[in-house]
Protein backbone atom coordinates (compact mmCIF):
# COMPACT_ATOMS: atom_id res chain seq x y z
CA UNK A 1 0.00 0.00 0.00
CA UNK A 2 1.96 2.70 -0.94
CA UNK A 3 -0.12 5.79 -2.13
CA UNK A 4 -2.53 6.19 0.93
CA UNK A 5 -5.18 8.68 1.38
CA UNK A 6 -6.45 10.64 4.54
CA UNK A 7 -9.60 12.56 4.67
CA UNK A 8 -10.16 14.67 7.80
CA UNK A 9 -13.23 16.07 10.20
CA UNK A 10 -14.04 19.49 8.64
CA UNK A 11 -13.69 22.22 9.94
CA UNK A 12 -11.75 20.75 13.38
CA UNK A 13 -8.45 21.41 14.93
CA UNK A 14 -7.73 18.08 16.54
CA UNK A 15 -7.39 16.16 12.81
CA UNK A 16 -5.49 18.96 11.49
CA UNK A 17 -3.03 18.13 14.24
CA UNK A 18 -2.43 14.80 13.71
CA UNK A 19 -2.06 15.31 10.16
CA UNK A 20 0.85 17.39 10.32
CA UNK A 21 2.66 14.56 12.77
CA UNK A 22 1.59 12.09 10.30
CA UNK A 23 2.13 13.33 7.02
CA UNK A 24 5.83 13.46 7.28
CA UNK A 25 6.10 10.04 8.78
CA UNK A 26 4.44 8.52 6.06
CA UNK A 27 6.78 10.23 3.45
CA UNK A 28 9.82 9.22 5.14
CA UNK A 29 8.10 5.22 5.27
CA UNK A 30 8.52 5.87 1.62
CA UNK A 31 4.49 6.60 1.11
CA UNK A 32 2.78 9.14 -1.46
CA UNK A 33 0.11 10.91 0.46
CA UNK A 34 -2.74 12.20 -0.93
CA UNK A 35 -4.95 14.57 1.06
CA UNK A 36 -8.45 16.09 0.23
CA UNK A 37 -8.18 19.53 -0.65
CA UNK A 38 -9.32 21.27 2.49
CA UNK A 39 -6.65 19.57 4.80
CA UNK A 40 -3.80 20.67 2.17
CA UNK A 41 -5.16 23.78 1.67
CA UNK A 42 -4.51 24.22 5.25
CA UNK A 43 -1.47 23.08 5.36
CA UNK A 44 -0.53 25.02 2.03
CA UNK A 45 0.20 21.97 0.18
CA UNK A 46 -1.21 19.93 -2.66
CA UNK A 47 -4.12 17.67 -2.31
CA UNK A 48 -6.91 16.50 -4.33
CA UNK A 49 -10.90 16.56 -4.34
CA UNK A 50 -12.32 13.99 -2.31
CA UNK A 51 -13.96 12.24 -4.91
CA UNK A 52 -10.82 12.13 -6.39
CA UNK A 53 -8.87 10.77 -3.41
CA UNK A 54 -10.48 6.60 -3.87
CA UNK A 55 -9.28 6.47 -7.59
CA UNK A 56 -6.03 7.03 -6.76
CA UNK A 57 -5.34 5.84 -2.85
CA UNK A 58 -3.98 1.99 -2.18
CA UNK A 59 -6.02 2.51 1.07
CA UNK A 60 -7.61 5.30 2.85
CA UNK A 61 -6.94 6.57 6.19
CA UNK A 62 -10.14 8.44 8.27
CA UNK A 63 -9.40 11.26 11.00
CA UNK A 64 -13.22 11.80 12.57
CA UNK A 65 -15.89 9.99 13.83
CA UNK A 66 -18.05 7.81 12.89
CA UNK A 67 -20.15 10.64 10.40
CA UNK A 68 -16.87 11.32 8.39
CA UNK A 69 -16.58 7.34 7.93
CA UNK A 70 -20.03 7.25 6.66
CA UNK A 71 -19.09 9.59 4.02
CA UNK A 72 -15.74 8.36 2.83
CA UNK A 73 -17.81 4.50 2.86
CA UNK A 74 -20.39 6.15 0.26
CA UNK A 75 -17.34 7.78 -1.25
CA UNK A 76 -15.43 4.50 -1.81
CA UNK A 77 -18.22 2.36 -2.43
CA UNK A 78 -17.83 0.41 -5.66
CA UNK A 79 -13.98 0.98 -5.32
CA UNK A 80 -12.09 -1.89 -3.18
CA UNK A 81 -9.84 0.43 -1.37
CA UNK A 82 -9.71 -0.28 2.46
CA UNK A 83 -10.32 2.11 5.26
CA UNK A 84 -8.89 2.79 8.16
CA UNK A 85 -10.86 4.80 10.94
CA UNK A 86 -9.33 6.76 13.47
CA UNK A 87 -11.85 7.78 16.23
CA UNK A 88 -11.86 11.92 16.77
CA UNK A 89 -15.57 12.04 17.19
CA UNK A 90 -17.85 10.27 19.87
CA UNK A 91 -19.06 6.82 20.26
CA UNK A 92 -16.65 5.42 17.41
CA UNK A 93 -18.00 2.38 16.57
CA UNK A 94 -16.79 2.12 13.09
CA UNK A 95 -13.77 4.28 13.63
CA UNK A 96 -12.51 2.65 16.44
CA UNK A 97 -8.38 3.12 16.51
CA UNK A 98 -8.32 5.79 19.45
CA UNK A 99 -5.75 8.59 18.65
CA UNK A 100 -3.05 7.30 21.13
CA UNK A 101 -2.94 4.27 18.97
CA UNK A 102 -3.10 6.08 16.11
CA UNK A 103 1.25 5.18 14.51
CA UNK A 104 1.06 1.69 15.68
CA UNK A 105 -2.51 1.05 13.63
CA UNK A 106 -1.45 2.72 10.51
CA UNK A 107 1.99 0.44 10.79
CA UNK A 108 0.24 -2.39 10.75
CA UNK A 109 -1.98 -1.93 8.35
CA UNK A 110 0.36 -1.00 5.92
CA UNK A 111 2.22 -3.95 6.85
CA UNK A 112 -0.90 -6.68 5.74
CA UNK A 113 -1.01 -6.53 9.89
CA UNK A 114 -4.52 -5.68 10.17
CA UNK A 115 -7.45 -7.93 8.72
CA UNK A 116 -9.75 -6.40 5.98
CA UNK A 117 -13.67 -6.54 7.13
CA UNK A 118 -16.45 -6.62 4.54
CA UNK A 119 -19.61 -5.02 5.78
CA UNK A 120 -22.91 -5.20 3.38
CA UNK A 121 -23.84 -1.48 2.30
CA UNK A 122 -27.67 -0.90 1.67
CA UNK A 123 -29.01 0.75 -1.95
CA UNK A 124 -32.26 2.74 -1.92
CA UNK A 125 -34.36 3.83 -5.11
CA UNK A 126 -37.01 5.95 -5.72
CA UNK A 127 -39.72 4.99 -8.13
CA UNK A 128 -41.95 8.21 -8.54
CA UNK A 129 -44.93 8.38 -11.44
CA UNK A 130 -42.32 6.73 -13.82
CA UNK A 131 -39.77 8.08 -13.00
CA UNK A 132 -37.02 6.30 -11.48
CA UNK A 133 -33.97 8.49 -9.21
CA UNK A 134 -30.28 7.08 -9.03
CA UNK A 135 -29.52 4.29 -6.28
CA UNK A 136 -28.76 5.95 -3.12
CA UNK A 137 -25.75 3.37 -1.61
CA UNK A 138 -25.29 3.67 2.08
CA UNK A 139 -23.41 1.76 4.91
CA UNK A 140 -25.32 2.59 8.18
CA UNK A 141 -29.31 3.05 7.30
CA UNK A 142 -32.04 4.40 4.83
CA UNK A 143 -34.55 6.28 6.53
CA UNK A 144 -38.13 7.53 6.01
CA UNK A 145 -39.25 10.27 8.50
CA UNK A 146 -41.24 12.73 8.96
CA UNK A 147 -40.43 16.79 9.97
CA UNK A 148 -41.25 18.09 13.10
CA UNK A 149 -44.63 19.23 11.85
CA UNK A 150 -46.06 16.61 9.41
CA UNK A 151 -48.58 14.14 10.81
CA UNK A 152 -47.62 10.44 11.59
CA UNK A 153 -46.92 9.12 8.30
CA UNK A 154 -48.73 5.90 6.66
CA UNK A 155 -45.98 3.49 5.59
CA UNK A 156 -47.19 0.31 3.78
CA UNK A 157 -44.38 -2.52 3.62
CA UNK A 158 -43.79 -5.38 1.13
CA UNK A 159 -41.17 -7.76 1.73
CA UNK A 160 -40.19 -9.50 -1.34
CA UNK A 161 -43.94 -8.60 -3.01
CA UNK A 162 -45.35 -10.19 0.02
CA UNK A 163 -47.36 -7.60 2.39
CA UNK A 164 -46.28 -6.97 5.89
CA UNK A 165 -48.27 -4.23 7.00
CA UNK A 166 -48.78 -0.95 6.80
CA UNK A 167 -46.68 0.79 9.39
CA UNK A 168 -48.60 3.92 11.05
CA UNK A 169 -45.21 6.02 12.37
CA UNK A 170 -42.86 8.69 12.66
CA UNK A 171 -40.60 7.01 10.52
CA UNK A 172 -39.52 3.63 9.43
CA UNK A 173 -35.51 2.52 9.91
CA UNK A 174 -34.16 0.18 7.40
CA UNK A 175 -30.63 -1.12 8.89
CA UNK A 176 -27.58 -2.82 8.18
CA UNK A 177 -26.10 -4.68 10.78
CA UNK A 178 -23.12 -1.85 10.74
CA UNK A 179 -26.15 0.63 11.67
CA UNK A 180 -27.86 -1.37 14.09
CA UNK A 181 -26.08 0.70 16.94
CA UNK A 182 -26.71 3.59 15.36
CA UNK A 183 -30.65 4.83 14.87
CA UNK A 184 -32.20 1.78 14.74
CA UNK A 185 -30.91 1.15 18.36
CA UNK A 186 -31.93 4.17 19.39
CA UNK A 187 -35.44 3.35 18.08
CA UNK A 188 -35.84 -0.01 19.94
CA UNK A 189 -33.49 -2.01 17.37
CA UNK A 190 -31.34 -4.77 18.14
CA UNK A 191 -27.88 -5.03 17.86
CA UNK A 192 -26.59 -7.56 15.20
CA UNK A 193 -23.11 -8.63 15.28
CA UNK A 194 -21.40 -6.31 11.94
CA UNK A 195 -20.87 -9.11 9.86
CA UNK A 196 -23.85 -10.53 9.38
CA UNK A 197 -25.81 -10.87 6.20
CA UNK A 198 -28.78 -9.14 7.61
CA UNK A 199 -31.30 -6.09 7.05
CA UNK A 200 -33.71 -4.69 10.13
CA UNK A 201 -36.60 -2.79 9.73
CA UNK A 202 -37.27 -1.05 12.85
CA UNK A 203 -40.58 1.30 13.02
CA UNK A 204 -40.33 4.63 14.89
CA UNK A 205 -42.96 5.65 17.56
CA UNK A 206 -45.25 3.57 15.92
CA UNK A 207 -48.91 3.98 16.81
CA UNK A 208 -49.74 0.51 17.05
CA UNK A 209 -47.14 -0.96 19.96
CA UNK A 210 -47.30 -4.49 18.88
CA UNK A 211 -45.12 -3.23 15.55
CA UNK A 212 -42.13 -4.17 16.47
CA UNK A 213 -38.35 -4.55 15.04
CA UNK A 214 -37.69 -7.40 12.47
CA UNK A 215 -35.06 -9.01 11.13
CA UNK A 216 -34.58 -9.93 7.57
CA UNK A 217 -31.68 -12.15 5.46
CA UNK A 218 -30.07 -9.56 3.24
CA UNK A 219 -31.42 -11.38 -0.02
CA UNK A 220 -34.74 -9.70 0.39
CA UNK A 221 -36.30 -6.61 -1.49
CA UNK A 222 -38.32 -4.05 0.60
CA UNK A 223 -40.73 -1.86 -0.88
CA UNK A 224 -42.36 0.91 1.64
CA UNK A 225 -44.92 2.81 -0.38
CA UNK A 226 -45.59 6.64 0.65
CA UNK A 227 -49.30 6.75 1.53
CA UNK A 228 -49.41 9.84 3.56
CA UNK A 229 -50.93 13.07 2.34
CA UNK A 230 -48.35 14.86 4.08
CA UNK A 231 -45.98 17.29 2.28
CA UNK A 232 -42.82 16.88 5.29
CA UNK A 233 -41.95 13.50 4.61
CA UNK A 234 -37.95 12.75 3.61
CA UNK A 235 -36.08 10.06 2.50
CA UNK A 236 -32.36 10.12 4.69
CA UNK A 237 -29.23 8.39 3.76
CA UNK A 238 -26.70 7.48 6.73
CA UNK A 239 -28.34 10.68 8.44
CA UNK A 240 -26.59 13.01 6.17
CA UNK A 241 -28.19 12.85 2.84
CA UNK A 242 -31.89 14.12 2.17
CA UNK A 243 -34.41 13.33 -0.17
CA UNK A 244 -37.95 14.41 -0.13
CA UNK A 245 -40.27 12.36 -0.69
CA UNK A 246 -44.10 12.80 -2.03
CA UNK A 247 -47.43 10.42 -1.54
CA UNK A 248 -46.80 7.41 -3.78
CA UNK A 249 -43.68 7.68 -4.05
CA UNK A 250 -42.23 3.33 -3.91
CA UNK A 251 -39.16 3.57 -1.54
CA UNK A 252 -36.68 -0.05 -2.76
CA UNK A 253 -34.30 -0.73 -0.30
CA UNK A 254 -32.21 -3.85 -0.99
CA UNK A 255 -28.36 -5.23 -0.20
CA UNK A 256 -26.02 -2.69 -2.03
CA UNK A 257 -24.06 -5.15 -4.81
CA UNK A 258 -21.00 -2.76 -2.98
CA UNK A 259 -19.02 -3.48 0.20
CA UNK A 260 -17.25 -1.24 2.74
CA UNK A 261 -13.80 -3.11 3.87
CA UNK A 262 -12.82 -2.02 6.75
CA UNK A 263 -9.18 -2.41 8.51
CA UNK A 264 -9.45 -3.76 11.70
CA UNK A 265 -6.78 -5.36 14.35
CA UNK A 266 -6.72 -9.14 14.01
CA UNK A 267 -7.12 -9.03 18.15
CA UNK A 268 -10.18 -6.71 17.85
CA UNK A 269 -13.07 -7.32 20.99
CA UNK A 270 -16.17 -6.71 19.68
CA UNK A 271 -17.85 -7.38 22.81
CA UNK A 272 -15.42 -4.95 24.77
CA UNK A 273 -16.08 -2.09 22.34
CA UNK A 274 -19.79 -2.92 23.07
CA UNK A 275 -19.49 -3.17 26.87
CA UNK A 276 -17.39 0.20 26.69
CA UNK A 277 -19.44 2.46 23.70
CA UNK A 278 -22.70 1.54 25.26
CA UNK A 279 -20.82 1.62 28.97
CA UNK A 280 -22.40 -1.83 30.25
CA UNK A 281 -22.07 -3.20 33.54
CA UNK A 282 -21.30 0.35 34.75
CA UNK A 283 -24.21 1.84 37.82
Amino acid sequence: MKRVGIICKKPKAEPMILVKELLPWLIQKGHEVLLDSETADSLSVAGYPRVQIPEKADMIIVLGGDGTMLGVARLVAGRNIPILGINLGGLGFITEVNRDEIFSAVEKALSGEYVIEERIMLSARVYRSGETFPDFSVLNDVVINKGALARMTDLETFVNGAYVTTFKADGLIISSPTGSTAYSLAAGGPILYPTLNSIILTPICPHTLTNRPIVLPDSVVIEVILKSDSEDVFLTLDGQKGFPLQKGDVIEIRKSEFTTKLLIAPDRDYFKILRSKLKWGER
